[in-house]
């Protein structure tokens, strides 16, 4: 028997992704169009013998989350539940907090998802990995190839090449240190928690010898709970016999911020062709030009003369007229793109609407496809004092006139503009 626990965060940790995560708890952000934890819930209920998939994070439970739960529950046929820890835990904290609802049943083996990754999630070639490496209670991580760049925004891998056991282990070095990163995705045997155990009690030991003057801190670092698998387990197992790296070949992105949603999306949509071929859109007579991978919602009223793609997701309620014109771009929920708009590179926001012949753009954030294992660069939203050139972003219910250009700029919600930006933040 096995069970899965999918690491979600709290509202503090979504910052990169406002002013979208005003209106959605990230982790259910539409990506290709589907909730962002969809993707993860799908791919572990398909793991033969799966259980139960357990949600943990500092979200207070609300209606968006409990509906999401309700319908997962019920197209997957497996039990979801969501585990609402009191403070910030951090990755280890939080399955350590819940490990007696963990290991009820007594599961073999468990899987652990940051919520926050885009992949193919190759579960099931993980359980084989596990059973032809090491001791019957190693735990494997899922490892993927980066440029020696980039490596260093990551947590770093160093392994025995024969048998792919973790010799050293770096969370963000300030040198190089391997080209092989953790993709935040591992699986776990119960035994797990006897490495996190004694982490916690030397944090107990050490609040006692360093108690922390002050009022307890709301993130909850300071708790002797507060433990992080990268950097308090990972280390100290790494060379250990117990820690065992698999690498995966297919697609692996981060979601820190809205324009790696989009990037997400795309990668995506392109596995919908083998997974779910039903949500791609095709060219049809009476409906609109299909360029690329689109995803439209069935609800969704969209002129014939409009032409969308590649890597377009246009939601629920949705409505866009003729001669419009959308690429690389996520139009959500209930929004209205008029007669010969276009949106490049966007995000609009719910129930935004676009004016005619306006014109809403911004600058991809795609990793370098000349470098095969480049990843996608989270930027800071500014940098040396000016918004870094991003993708645009519509907060919810923002209103674009006719003829008006909006360009690499971020609208909060509820804003009616009346003329042209570039480069800016719209409060």
């Amino acid at each position: 028997m096995l069970k899965a626990v999918i690491l979600i965060g709290g509202p503090q940790k979504g910052t990169r992704f406002r002013p979208l995560s005003f209106e959605v708890p990230k982790p259910l952000f539409p990506v290709a169009g589907v909730p962002m934890l969809q993707h993860h819930i799908e791919a572990c209920a398909k793991v033969p013998n799966m259980k139960e998939i357990l949600l943990i994070g500092f979200y207070q439970p609300n209606e968006e989350l409990t509906r999401f739960l309700v319908n997962a529950q019920q197209e997957f046929k497996v039990s979801i539940r969501y585990l609402q820890e009191y403070a910030a835990l951090g990755t280890g904290g939080g399955i350590y907090h819940f490990r007696d609802q963990i290991v009820s049943g007594s599961p073999e083996a468990f899987f652990v998802l940051n919520a926050d990754v885009c992949s193919a999630f190759p579960l099931a070639e993980m359980l084989s990995f596990q059973k032809e490496h090491g001791e019957p209670n190693s735990l494997v991580i899922l490892g993927t190839t980066a440029n020696r760049k980039q490596s260093m925004n990551y947590g770093c891998i160093v392994e025995n090449e024969q048998t792919h056991e973790v010799m050293h282990y770096v969370e963000k070095p300030s040198t190089f240190v391997s080209d092989i990163i953790n993709c935040g995705i591992y699986l776990f045997k119960p035994d797990i928690f006897q490495h996190i155990g004694a982490v916690f009690q030397k944090n107990q030991q050490d609040m006692l010898l360093y108690p922390y003057d002050g009022e307890e801190p709301t993130n909850g670092w300071h708790r002797a709970e507060a433990i992080r698998l990268e950097q308090d387990i990972f280390t100290a197992l790494a060379a250990q016999g117990k820690l065992y790296v698999y690498k995966t070949l297919s697609f692996w992105s981060q979601i820190k911020s809205a324009g790696s949603a989009i990037y997400a999306s795309r990668l995506y949509l392109n596995q919908y062709h083998t997974t779910h071929p039903e949500r791609l859109a095709s060219n049809k007579e009476g409906g609109p030009k299909i360029s690329g991978n689109v995803y439209i919602h069935p609800t969704a009223n969209i002129d014939p003369t409009a032409t969308l793609g590649p890597n377009v997701s246009i939601g629920s309620g949705v409505t866009i007229g003729a001669g419009v014109r959308v690429r690389e771009s996520v139009i959500l929920h209930g929004a209205t793109l008029q007669d010969h708009c276009c949106v490049l590179n966007s995000i609009v926001g719910w129930d935004s609407t676009i004016g005619k012949w306006a014109r809403v753009e911004g600058t991809p954030s795609d990793p370098n496809p000349n470098d095969p294992f480049a990843k996608i660069d989270s930027e800071t939203l500014f940098r040396e004092g000016k918004l870094t050139p991003s993708i645009t972003i519509l907060g919810c219910n923002v209103t674009i006139p006719s003829e008006v250009i909006i360009l690499n700029s971020i609208v909060l919600p509820h804003k009616d503009l009346n003329r042209s930006f570039k480069n800016q933040i719209i409060l």
